[in-house]
């Protein structure tokens, strides 16, 4: 296999990879003209599929929004207990304390599902569906 290089746009290298592999398996005799067309159908919803998880990975979350957010709940939690002090009593601390741990782990997890395709352990399990997509690609290919 050839070395990839990394200032270059990976997927596309790969699929030219996988393009010359289909070109030099075709010559051999192993995959037919069928057989080849439905690989290369199969390949290009692979690229389509790999561009539109780019467009999600490098499309941001706003600086802006994070901050109204932060700024929102903030302004929320301060402001929550005068309307309601009148009527709950002290029970108001053990509410507004429930409500600020929710809106905060909305906030949190909106954060970590911000960026799926990362490293994390939480994050899409890509080199897990990369194995599995060559497992039954090479199922397809080499019976």
């Amino acid at each position: 296999m050839q070395h990839l290089n990394p200032a270059q746009h990976i997927p596309n290298q790969l699929a030219a990879t996988i393009y010359q592999r289909i070109g030099i398996l075709q010559a051999k005799g192993i995959l037919t003209t069928d057989n080849t067309l439905y690989v290369n159908n199969e390949l290009q919803s692979l690229s389509e599929i790999c561009g539109a998880c780019e467009r999600i990975k490098n499309t941001p979350i706003p600086f802006s929004y994070n901050v109204f957010i932060k700024k929102f709940i903030f302004i929320y939690i301060m402001t929550f207990p005068i309307g309601f002090v009148f009527q709950l009593g002290y029970w108001i601390i053990p509410i507004v304390i429930f409500v600020f741990y929710v809106l905060a782990s909305l906030e949190l997890i909106a954060e970590e599902i911000e960026d799926p395709f990362g490293g994390d352990a939480k994050d899409i399990p890509t080199d897990l569906i990369q194995a599995n997509v060559l497992k039954h690609t090479r199922e397809i290919l080499l019976p």
